[in-house]
């Protein structure tokens, strides 16, 4: 029977450990616990023509996969009509609870 939420038995069996990302402007995430092997946290803060921000984050399994975020700003940016944007992406550092 298939597992939902992209769950497997491989990740249901693994120790859950907690993710920690710190970034540029010394912000400090933490991630879980979860059992999922994430290695980048990205963060998009928006301006928005009124001169509020939104905010976007997301956690990734690889940098490649982080930096995709980027492309879709661009698109975000356009369709959302944002004055300007912010990304970063910062590698998450793993500590068992």
């Amino acid at each position: 029977m298939p597992m939902s939420l992209g769950l497997s038995i491989e990740n249901m069996a693994k120790k859950k450990h907690l993710l920690t990302a710190t970034l540029p402007d010394g912000y400090v995430k933490t991630i879980g616990p979860t059992n999922v092997d994430f290695t980048h946290y990205w963060r998009i803060v928006a301006v928005l023509e009124n001169g509020k921000t939104e905010v976007f984050w997301g956690h990734s399994k690889s940098l490649a996969e982080a930096k995709r975020t980027k492309t879709a700003a661009v698109d975000a940016a356009r369709q959302r009509g944002w004055k300007r944007y912010d990304i970063d992406i910062v590698e998450v550092v793993r500590t068992d609870p």
